[in-house]
């Protein structure tokens, strides 16, 4: 009776030292917050919610992604965690890639996310993370992959971006760049298709034919994937400028509509908003650039990234750990905090909330407070 009576209550007793343990860690967390509650009212911001990923001793947060609205973290061992942008709940982890590869960045396309893992293309569903569909191309693939209603987009390191009907993954043709440069980066729509060179190039073409539509050459690499919004594209070149280009007419032509020149080699896209362009100066730091006119702004020396922009003012993370806040009326810095716990971040363009993180899985969600 005595074992019975023991056996009966081990369970619940477990349960209870378990939920102790979970809420103490808990506890704790919550007593080291990722930026100290005086740092945020000094920044004027507020704490929506912060959470502990489920990273483990040998791992590390290597980045976080906000692909069409939804909020993903990604460790070094390819371990992608999809969370709720309200709340901060995990809502699925799974493994996208064996440890150890490297993970070309996810690319959204309506409920899917697509990925490559050396020459596998795979399509997963954004909201579960089950796999949906794979593909081994039979080559090795050099960039993210693109897509449209009807065709799949690959690019080779073969030089050549290879066109696959959706349906039934038939090739059904395959461009390239006239001087043969490696392709970096692809833009898939229903009515073209972009894509952009390491030797500068820029070529559109039909979605459904090789026929080129137009071509804009920079002198040196594209670095990054080229942005599009609306009819402008905007696109960084190791030849240290910064370009606009918008698409007129129909049949699609291209017009050169400013460029700017950094005096420093580029390495990462600009980050494009209603009326600013925001670009990483590699070695200097982040500069903002009128939309309009291609004038600059202003700078932030060691800024690396936008975190999110209100009505007037930008959110700057620079490199030494610092919150920098530039009013983008009158072209000055505001005030600068410390952030020097955070070693992740996320640039968001599509509203004023700020995503960042530490090596070790600590996440919070932040939103200026005035």
């Amino acid at each position: 009776m005595l074992k019975m009576l023991r056996s009966k209550f081990i369970l619940p007793a477990c349960l209870l030292v378990l939920f102790v343990m979970q809420n103490g860690f808990a506890a704790v967390s919550k007593s080291r917050p990722l930026v100290a509650p005086e740092l945020l009212k000094h920044a004027k911001l507020k704490i929506l919610w912060e959470n502990e990923l489920p990273i483990k001793k040998n791992e590390s947060l290597d980045r976080l992604l906000l692909l069409d609205n939804r909020l993903y973290a990604i460790s070094n061992r390819n371990y992608l965690i999809h969370l709720n942008k309200k709340n901060g709940t995990i809502i699925f982890g799974k493994a996208v890639s064996q440890a150890g590869f490297p993970v070309a960045d996810l690319k959204p396309y309506g409920d899917e996310l697509l990925s490559v893992d050396g020459s596998r293309f795979i399509q997963i569903n954004a909201q579960s993370g089950t796999e949906r569909k794979q593909m081994d191309a039979g080559f090795r693939i050099s960039c993210p992959a693109a897509r449209n209603s009807t065709y799949i987009y690959l690019a080779g390191i073969d030089n050549r971006l290879h066109v696959y009907r959706d349906k039934d993954r038939v090739k059904k043709f395959e461009v390239a760049a006239k001087n043969d440069s490696l392709i970096t980066s692809i833009l898939a729509e229903e009515n073209s298709v972009i894509f952009g060179t390491n030797a500068g190039n820029i070529i559109s073409f039909m979605p459904d034919t090789p026929q080129r539509l137009w071509q804009f050459d920079a002198s040196k690499a594209i670095a990054g994937p080229i942005v599009k919004d609306g009819m402008s594209l905007f696109f960084a070149s190791k030849d240290t400028n910064v370009y606009r280009v918008d698409i007129v007419g129909l049949p699609e032509r291209k017009r050169l509509v400013w460029k700017h020149q950094t005096a420093a080699v580029l390495a990462k896209a600009p980050r494009v908003t209603q009326g600013i362009v925001y670009q990483p100066v590699h070695g200097k730091g982040l500069i903002a650039i009128d939309r309009t006119t291609g004038a600059l702004l202003w700078s932030v020396p060691g800024g690396i990234d936008l975190l999110t922009e209100t009505a007037n003012k930008a959110y700057v993370i620079t490199n030494t750990g610092t919150l920098v806040v530039m009013d983008n009326v009158k072209t000055k810095k505001l005030y600068s905090v410390n952030f020097a716990d955070v070693s992740k971040h996320v640039s968001n363009i599509t509203d004023d909330i700020i995503y960042i993180a530490d090596n070790r899985g600590r996440i919070a969600c932040l939103q200026p407070a005035e």
